[in-house]
This record gives structure tokens, C-alpha cells and sequence, in this order.
């Protein structure tokens, strides 16, 4: 109990501390705004073309559509607010030998290194997440109980996209440079903008068991809505606890080939 009291403590002081330096720049938070309602302005008018041609994605109305995107924004807020300020900061530390000090400190290397920075600027995506689901969820008339379970399930997504972040920042110990593998990650998780039953299904197997697109958008949607059935809750949660214990295995792995810089 005294150990979570005080990690509880050190969260609260890295994000703190993260947050009082972000918003010396506080013009960044309006340009990532405008940037966040540019793309979503975007992706909603994509989203409408497909509709609008009387083509829809099979088994999803409009307004199910809208709730996977808006978790598709939600773990984007998530990333930009977590994930990847975090994921740049291992990458300096490996270059620039400061990993070392961390290695020391009384606490696990990997909460320090991915917790420790706080970025407010995906904030303006989470919000607009969150207000894109509970339009479409008022307009589909939800249960309360839906919301609880899609609670969990984004928990579980959260979780593997965490993990599967935090792997690639772990290979900054062989690979410096690891800016365009992060990249082509990016560029696959955008599936998950829509439905995974609107791609063929060679793509629809290799992101649900390759890339686990499918679990980090399309399953929480589905629980949301009701149409998902107890055994994808059952791979949510396996997924996410698979790839979580995997990430720490490999960070353990990993820190055998480090070499720190008074070495």
C-alpha cells in the first residue's frame, strides 16, 4: 500500500511539473485545436461521402459509424496526450546517456519512462472524442450498461496501444532513429478510423491479428452499440494483458544490450 501511495505521489508531481512547462506556450494549445477540428471536420465529411452515395459499411448505420470514429479520436487524443511525448523522451534519453539516472532511481524504469511526460495539447481530440460518441449514442438510444462494458474495452485498447508504443521506444536502444517505424504505425492504426467490416477481409485478418486494429476501435464500438459478442470481450482483455506483460519482458531484454554512458 505504501508503494502505490508512493508512485501515486510521483505521477501526480510528473504531471504536474509537465503540465506548468507545456503551457508556457499556450498559443500551441489553440493551434492544436484548430488542428484537432480540422482533421476531425475532415474525416466526418470522408465519413459522410460514403453515406451519401447510399454506400454503407456492412452491418453499421450512420450514427455507428460516428462512434467509431469518435473512439478512433479518443485513442488519438490519448496518444498525442500520453503516448507520444513520452516515447520521444526514451529516444533522447538513449542518445543522450540520461537513461542512466533513470535506471537508478528507486522506482520501475518503465512507469518513470511512461508516465513522465504529460502533453496537453491532445486534450482538444479526447474531448472531441468523447463529444462525437455521446452524440451518436443519444441518437441510437444506448442503455447505461453499454456504456460501462466500452468503458472497459477502450481500457483494454488503451492498454495495448500503450504497450505496443512502448516496444517501439524499446528498440531506440538498437535503432537511434526509430522516427519511421513510428511513422508506418501511424499510418496503419488510421484504419481504425472506420468499421474493420469496410475493408476486404485479407486487410480485416492481419488488423485483428497483426496490427490489432480491430480491438482498439472497432470492438469497444461494438460493445457500445451492443452488437459485440462475450468472446471478443474475453480477446480484449487477453490482448491487452498479453501485450502488456510482453512490453515489460521485452524492456527487460532490451536493457541488457544498453550501454550507459559511463560505460
Amino acid at each position: 500500500m505504501n508503494k502505490i501511495k508512493v508512485y501515486w505521489k510521483v505521477l501526480k508531481l510528473f504531471w504536474a511539473t509537465a503540465i506548468a512547462a507545456e503551457l508556457e506556450y499556450r498559443l500551441n494549445f489553440l493551434i492544436a485545436v484548430f488542428s484537432s477540428l480540422t482533421n476531425l471536420t475532415g474525416s466526418i465529411f470522408t465519413l459522410f461521402l460514403f453515406y451519401q452515395t447510399d454506400y454503407t459499411f456492412p452491418g453499421w448505420s450512420w450514427d455507428e459509424s460516428l462512434i467509431v470514429l469518435g473512439m478512433f479520436t479518443l485513442l488519438q487524443g490519448i496518444s498525442a496526450t500520453l503516448l507520444v511525448p513520452n516515447l520521444n523522451r526514451i529516444v533522447e534519453q538513449v542518445q543522450q546517456g540520461t537513461l542512466d539516472f533513470i535506471l537508478l532511481k528507486p522506482i520501475s524504469s518503465q512507469y518513470w519512462l511512461s508516465l513522465r511526460s504529460l502533453s496537453p495539447w491532445g486534450f482538444s481530440d479526447i474531448i472531441f472524442g468523447l463529444i462525437i460518441i455521446i452524440y451518436a449514442s443519444h441518437q441510437l438510444n444506448l442503455n447505461l450498461p453499454n456504456y460501462f462494458l466500452s468503458i472497459i474495452t477502450v481500457g483494454f485498447a488503451i492498454l495495448s496501444l500503450y504497450s505496443i508504443w512502448f516496444m517501439l521506444g524499446a528498440t531506440s536502444i538498437w535503432f537511434v532513429k526509430i522516427y519511421n517505424v513510428t511513422e508506418v504505425l501511424r499510418g496503419l492504426l488510421e484504419a481504425g478510423r472506420y468499421p474493420i467490416s469496410a475493408y476486404p477481409a485479407a486487410y480485416r485478418i492481419f488488423f485483428t491479428f497483426v496490427v490489432p486494429v480491430t480491438f482498439l476501435t472497432t470492438v469497444p464500438a461494438e460493445t457500445l452499440i451492443g452488437k459485440n459478442q462475450e468472446v471478443w470481450l474475453l480477446f480484449s482483455a487477453l490482448l491487452a494483458i498479453f501485450l502488456l506483460i510482453i512490453s515489460h519482458c521485452f524492456w527487460q531484454f532490451a536493457l541488457r544490450f544498453y550501454t550507459s554512458a559511463s560505460s
